[in-house]
């Protein structure tokens, strides 16, 4: 499978640090290529395995039309399963029961499995409640047998998880990580975003919400689609310290923002997995602790070295995470743009989901205020995507202070809080460090009070952006 693409792995990071600082941050580009020798022009059915989860608890029967279009929907996913994939569907209420096939295991697509599996389809009924981790256990169940498959999950719900407790969740997602690929969709008004955002980010996959019901078999499509475009079962960053540096943390930043969890293999060595893969593009906030203390100032040296594994063997060149520590606070001040780029989008990330889950609780002052700040982030990195969703809840008012729009209706709000999660990627060409400033040039004032060195980009205490052309040059998108 991994034969199928060429990956290659890049780093942008802050290199020159002062002696003072104890964290280095980086941005790794993963990026996946089809060969131009081939790989196969379609998917091989059989190195697939999917699970179809539709909601059936008592809410999906309102309106009557919910239901319906999630047959539909269903149906057509399963008519895009190429011959050979092993597939199910799941019935999802308080309990999981086996649609198709009616025994505990996956069937084989074909012709005649896929007919089958639309007739049960129409048998569906809305009754039950709503049990999100149950489902996701038979997910695993049914997919366990098949380890070596690109093996994924589309679930569909309509409510809040109401009949099983949040630990209960936790403890299905954990037995789940790692094992498969879960794209999560709401439809409807009545669901809670943070639940399926939690899935998501701890199955590698999606979160969104379908905004009306004749949507769904358009979303399903797509979903299959790009399911089966996948290549590569499964791909890890392989993070080597050298001591005492040690990994604080690891965040895909885009095209979703998502925490990898970080499992350590020895003193030294940690895994990040990355879920399954095509012909795309990911980037990844790493995150080190450093310490400048005893080490030489004024030379490149080497705090890690990080690989990209699939199938336990590499797969693109290493890279390496250096450290340059300095006095001159001139360069340690600097930030690399497109860390500056992802740090911008993961604190406008945090904003929306903070806005909305404060609005959802009824507490508008607070969203008030982490919208308008998001607004002034998306609106000074020129962020059209973020912008026009955050118009779906504000109405601008001026000098980063907006109004909530009047009757809100929450399904934009539970919207807006799933894309949230969605990042821009940076545009800007790599822009070479500028020349020293002279050494009778003013420091910068930082509105916190801190004086930053003449000609720095970013305060470097509290990392706010310098937006003087005339003195810093182009300001990172």
């Amino acid at each position: 499978m991994s034969s199928a693409l060429d990956f290659d792995l890049r780093i942008d990071h802050d290199r020159f640090l002062s002696t003072r600082d104890r964290q280095l941050h980086a941005i790794l580009t993963v990026t996946a290529r089809a060969r131009e020798d081939g790989g196969p022009a379609q998917a091989d059915g059989s190195r697939y395995a999917e699970v179809l989860v539709v909601d059936c608890s008592g809410s999906m029967a309102q309106p009557p039309t919910k239901l319906g279009a999630a047959r539909r929907a269903t149906a057509a996913a399963v008519g895009m399963l190429p011959d050979g994939v092993r597939f199910a569907v799941v019935e999802g209420t308080h309990e999981a029961r086996m649609v198709y096939p009616r025994h505990r295991g996956l069937a084989t697509a074909s012709p005649a499995t896929r007919e089958e599996a639309r007739r049960e389809l129409g048998r569906l009924a809305a009754a039950g409640g709503t049990a999100i981790g149950t489902w996701l256990a038979l997910a695993r169940e049914l997919l366990a047998e098949h380890p070596e498959a690109i093996r994924h999950t589309l679930l569909l719900t309509d409510g809040r998880n109401e009949h099983e407790t949040p630990q209960r969740l936790a403890e299905v997602l954990a037995d789940c990580a790692g094992q498969f690929v879960c794209d999560a969709r709401g439809v409807g008004d009545a669901w809670e975003p943070r639940e399926l955002m939690r899935v998501a980010e701890a199955l590698h996959g999606t979160a969104d919400a379908v905004r009306r019901p004749q949507e769904l078999e358009a979303d399903f499509r797509a979903t299959m689609r790009a399911t089966m475009a996948k290549r590569v079962a499964r791909a890890r960053l392989r993070i080597a310290v050298v001591p005492p540096a040690r990994v604080l943390s690891c965040r895909q930043v885009h095209p979703t923002v998502m925490d990898l969890p970080v499992a350590p293999v020895d003193d030294r060595l940690v895994e990040c997995a990355t879920g399954s893969w095509g012909a795309e593009s990911r980037e990844y906030h790493l995150c080190l602790e450093v310490d400048g203390t005893g080490r030489p100032t004024g030379e490149d040296l080497r705090v890690a070295r990080i690989d990209l594994l699939v199938d336990d063997a590499p797969a693109a060149r290493p890279v390496n995470a250096l450290a340059h520590w300095t006095e001159d606070l001139a360069l340690s001040s600097r930030i690399d743009p497109r860390v500056a780029h992802y740090t911008g989008q993961e604190e406008l990330s945090r904003l929306i989901a903070d806005g909305c889950d404060a609005y959802d609780t009824g507490d508008r002052a607070t969203a008030a205020r982490l919208l308008g700040r998001a607004v002034e982030l998306a609106t000074a990195a020129g962020d059209a995507f973020h912008l026009e969703q955050l118009r779906l809840l504000v109405e601008d008012v001026g000098a980063g202070s907006v109004r909530l729009r009047d009757d809100l209706p929450r399904l934009d709000v539970i919207s807006v809080a799933l894309r949230s999660s969605f990042t821009v990627r940076d545009p800007a060409p790599q822009v070479a460090p500028s020349p020293a400033p002279a050494a009778d040039s003013q420091p910068r004032v930082c509105p916190c009070g801190h004086r930053s060195p003449p000609g720095a980009r970013f305060c470097e205490r509290c990392r706010h952006e310098f937006t003087d052309p005339a003195k810093i040059g182009p300001v990172p998108a």
